[in-house]
């Protein structure tokens, strides 16, 4: 199985023993000699330990920040929906935000396969936080994640062929270990480093682990996306992550040449601390970006009830203004499901919030929608400014 990569410089209950010593393979060639883990260097360099330290900072104020939104099913709905977008747009599945937003609430709509292939990201990664309260991160969690990400039974591979080509000349980039036996030797080595090393800070321990997980290629497909999602989980698994909220993908797709030659000198070169440097570079980046996110959608939460509590204070309650944060796209059924009022009461209420401006209404088909272009500007524009409600002119 060929697998294309569209960028050009590139300047990925068994035990077992292994070789720790690197060997450079050839890029057509299985890496079978890919070594385990722990790597026979030092890690925790003086460049890396300081690195670590504005990193973790960056994660204390990102959950602190999750106590500015009252509601957490803003948080499970609107920034890893975000991640899903920038994870999937890394392997070339390309949908918009809009889209994702419209059809959040329902996988199996109309959807173009794009959309739903990037909307379950957002299923896995409910569904590996899900599991962490029983259970830390290995193989058959992975295994489960990369299942929901394709939307068919994945396991770990059996047959030989998978090989990284480059989209543009397509020679052949990174050949990944073949063999069920070894495959399954390389990953309980990857678990047992994960867990297994409490002297390492969590956020290099994250930085190797996802280099290994990516060099094994332990699936078909998937293993880029399934290797972002256990990132996130590692961090919430280790304490230093509330909630999976971290848009690392968005860093990630904005410096996309230099993840890959990053990944791929480590396989060359041995070269585990620049590799180590940018992810940890990446956690707090995105730790702050999306700390400010949070920020802005809270004083725009704040802004919204305000307004509609004096616009329309028949109506208001801060159910309802909640509801409508929840993502930017709502619907009859959501207002009735979140038990404010029956249908034909939360028809006439989301009705008012068009009338008042807060919403915009959209027919989809035989469905109404309601936009909250304002939650919708903040959430796909990398401004944090919040816009204000203007009442429209009724006549």
């Amino acid at each position: 199985m060929s697998i294309n990569i569209d960028f050009v410089d590139m300047s990925c209950d068994h035990v077992a023993v292994f070789d720790m010593s690197p060997k450079t393979p050839r890029p057509d060639a299985p890496f079978n000699t890919l070594a385990g883990l722990p790597p026979r260097l030092e890690l925790e360099t003086a460049a890396v330990l300081k690195a670590c330290i504005p990193a973790r900072a960056a994660l204390a104020e990102l959950n602190a920040a999750t106590d500015f939104i009252p509601n957490p099913t803003i948080l499970i709905n609107t920034i890893p929906i975000l991640e899903a977008r920038a994870s999937s747009e890394v392997e070339n599945i390309v949908t918009t935000t809009d889209r994702l937003f419209r059809y959040a609430v329902d996988e199996e709509s109309a959807a173009d396969p794009a959309t739903k292939e990037t909307l379950r990201y957002r299923t896995a990664l409910r569904r590996g936080h899900d599991r962490l309260e029983k259970r830390p991160i290995n193989t058959n969690l992975a295994i489960e994640v990369c299942t929901v990400l394709r939307g068919i039974q994945t396991d770990v591979r059996r047959i030989p062929g998978t090989t990284l080509r480059n989209l543009a000349t397509g020679e052949a980039v990174y050949t990944p270990p073949d063999g069920e036996e070894r495959l399954r030797g390389l990953l309980a080595n990857w678990e047992g480093f994960l867990h297994a090393n409490a002297g390492l800070d969590p956020l290099v321990r994250m930085a190797v682990g996802h280099y290994q997980f990516e060099a094994i290629h332990p699936f078909e497909d998937g293993n880029g996306r399934t290797g972002r999602i256990l990132n996130l989980l590692y961090l919430v698994e280790q304490g230093l992550l509330r909630q999976p909220i971290l848009y690392m993908s968005g860093a990630i797709i904005r410096t996309k040449a230099e993840y890959y030659r990053r990944l791929f000198e480590v396989t060359s070169k041995g070269a585990w601390e620049p590799w180590v440097l940018y992810m940890v570079k990446v956690v707090e980046e995105t730790s702050r970006w999306t700390t400010a996110k949070l920020r802005a959608m809270r004083a725009l939460l704040s802004t919204a009830t305000e307004f509609v509590r004096a616009k329309a204070p028949k109506i208001y309650s801060r159910e309802l203004v909640d509801v409508i944060f929840e993502q930017p796209y709502c619907r009859i059924a959501n207002v009735v499901q979140a038990g404010i009022a029956k249908r034909q009461t939360a028809a006439t209420y989301l009705e008012k919030l068009a009338e008042l401006g807060v919403l915009e209404p959209l027919q989809a088909g035989r469905e109404k929608l309601f936009i909250h272009r304002a939650l919708l500007s903040l959430l796909t524009s990398d401004s944090n400014e919040v816009q204000a409600y203007i009442q429209r002119a009724t006549r």
